[in-house]
């Protein structure tokens, strides 16, 4: 997988709903229970039964999307000890859920630090872009249709399943898609594993259309052994709606500037 660092794609107004996102997702992070004060990982029996319960409020769950069907007991964030030992106390949820609302809250919150960075370097890198072509109030809109259109998709697949799904990955994901169709050749700059991280200047279609054809293998299983964790299918999802909300958008979006360097063949001759 190669990492993007920095696209040559220059905007022409100061794309603040990306930044906006951005501060919500590492604010909403550093306040959840239980996630941003350990870094290793590594969290105690309470943090871990207050981040069961957070979870349980806020996230999205496929079964509930799907069914409304609501659990009658769920963590109330309490340690007991019972037969078996300590553990999380369960009883009666001290809260009306809604389940459409949940899959926008759900869309703030991430499982780890690796899982919060990656997806704001990619939303970083692609989304100023892609902010500046929709405009402003536009591209908000959008950004919340794909998470939408992520999380269903992904609970139509998986209708049965009371696992939490969180992350702003399906929302990104359709980000991506947009970039891909509205800026095909823009060049990103990437770092490739081999060996060291090798510095290579690619463009978006590779980046992106590699970046897609990872998730749908993941999706299927190959390759991973986190795939029962990881929601590769919502990923698919929001990446193709970003690709379907875009493609209107297509003809009236200028190319991005040439980059800078070596020129070979016919671009490399003078104009006078």
């Amino acid at each position: 997988m190669v990492i993007p660092v920095h696209d040559v794609n220059p905007v022409r107004r100061t794309p603040w709903v990306t930044y906006a996102l951005l501060a919500a997702n590492v604010v909403v992070f550093l306040r959840t229970p239980g996630l941003a004060g350990s870094v290793a990982g590594e969290s105690s029996l309470a943090q871990l039964c207050h981040l069961q319960a957070f979870l349980d409020q806020y996230a999205a769950v496929p079964r509930e999307l799907i069914h409304h069907q609501m659990p009658r007991l769920v963590p109330t964030g309490e340690v007991g000890v019972g037969p078996q030992g300590a553990g999380c106390v369960v009883g009666p949820p001290p809260y009306d859920k809604s389940p459409e609302l949940s899959v926008l809250t759900a869309m703030f919150l991430h499982g780890s630090w690796l899982h919060l960075l990656g997806n704001m370097l990619f939303l970083w890198i692609f989304g100023n872009n892609t902010e500046d072509r929709m405009g402003h109030v536009r591209f908000l809109l959008f950004y919340a249709a794909c998470g939408y259109a992520a999380s269903y998709g992904f609970a139509l697949l998986n209708d049965g399943s009371a696992a939490p799904l969180i992350g702003a990955s399906g929302a990104i994901a359709g980000v991506l898609g947009a970039y891909l169709v509205l800026y095909p050749r823009a060049r990103v700059w990437v770092l490739v594993p081999f060996l060291v991280f090798l510095p290579l200047r690619l463009p978006a279609w590779i980046v992106l259309g590699l970046w897609f054809v990872l998730q749908a293998v993941y999706s299927s299983g190959g390759g991973v052994s986190d795939a029962g964790t990881v929601a590769y299918a919502a990923h698919i999802v929001g990446f193709v709606a970003g690709m379907l909300i875009a493609w209107p958008l297509r003809p009236g979006t200028p190319p991005p500037p040439e980059p800078r360097g070596i020129l070979f063949g016919r671009r490399a001759r003078p104009t006078w």
